[in-house]
């Protein structure tokens, strides 16, 4: 893996890593919440053996990126243009699972002069989407957490602290516990292995040391956005499984209806973790064949 570290115009500083072909077309990855930066090795792998270059990167205030109070779901764009610009990449693709799916979709709206495509796995919906019952489904954690969302900060903070402090202590079997309402059975056998280990590594090398991405992370996915769906031009791929207790099958319902560019892979036999686990290689697959005919037609 190949370190570094990316100042912003704005004084700030982003911690990114990457792996796979260090010559290949890049591939910028949107970790969930609350993950850090690090890449899931299956995925390093996977990248190698394409010719691609993956990318991955702590939002603000999560492990060494430095926070962004306020920040929006937009803000991921200027972020990831910057380390674009660093790492001397002019085009690029993008995606993100869970909360990372809608940062990948901010860039697929925001930057479309760059981002040859995108796509969101297990992808929240925005909150407020007319016709979406948005906590409908979700395990009672996330229910949990979201309301302490909508309390707003003075409340949210300690509680994701409180709980993060018992899910480091608790290793892999904290974690998984943390997770219990959020498993469902495919997802529960996921949760296992190489799999959990890389999990538990990515969530203490994000929020040991801060809580900050986490908390702004929930926070901007309660507010507006910053862009609209309606903007983005750019091909995107969007995964759903009705099997995900964590983000409701309606939510990638929902977006299959908005996207007006989505290429929607809606799975009765899959969950949350499954994804991660299963389908990314076909996600790269994909983007591979965009980047490639991009670079054709040019």
């Amino acid at each position: 893996m190949r370190e570094h570290r990316v100042a912003t115009p704005d004084g700030r500083v982003l911690a990114v890593v990457e792996g796979g072909d260090p010559a290949g077309p890049a591939v910028i990855v949107h970790n969930g919440t609350p993950m850090s930066r690090l890449l899931y090795g299956p995925h390093v792998a996977d990248a190698q053996a394409r010719g691609l270059r993956l990318i991955g990167y702590d939002r603000p205030g999560y492990g060494d990126s430095t926070p962004q109070p306020g920040r929006t779901v937009a803000d991921a764009a200027a972020d990831v243009a910057t380390i674009a610009d660093v790492l001397g990449i002019q085009r690029f693709s993008t995606w993100g699972i869970s909360g990372g799916g809608p940062h990948a979709l901010a860039c697929a709206a925001l930057l479309p002069d760059r981002v040859v495509a995108a796509a969101s796995l297990a992808g929240v919906a925005p909150y407020g989407a007319e016709g979406l019952d948005w906590l409908a489904g979700m395990g009672e954690a996330n229910v949990i957490e979201f309301e302490l969302t909508l309390e707003g900060r003075d409340k949210l903070e300690p509680a994701l602290r409180e709980e993060r402090d018992g899910m480091i202590a608790g290793g892999v079997r904290g974690l998984e516990e943390a997770l219990r309402t959020l498993l469902s059975p495919v997802d529960a056998a996921a949760f296992s292995g190489e799999t959990a280990e890389y999990m538990f590594e990515a969530f203490p090398v994000g929020s040991e040391e801060r809580i900050e991405g986490w908390v702004d992370d929930d926070l901007a996915f309660a507010e507006p956005w910053g862009f609209d769906l309606e903007q983005i031009r750019v091909p995107v791929l969007l995964w759903q499984g009705a099997e995900d207790r964590f983000v409701p099958f309606a939510h990638g319902e929902w977006l299959a209806r908005n996207i007006p560019t989505v290429d929607a892979r809606l799975s009765p036999d899959e969950g949350h973790i499954t994804l991660l686990v299963r389908r990314v290689g076909e996600v790269h697959e994909w983007l591979a064949a965009a980047l490639h005919d991009a670079a054709t037609a040019r």
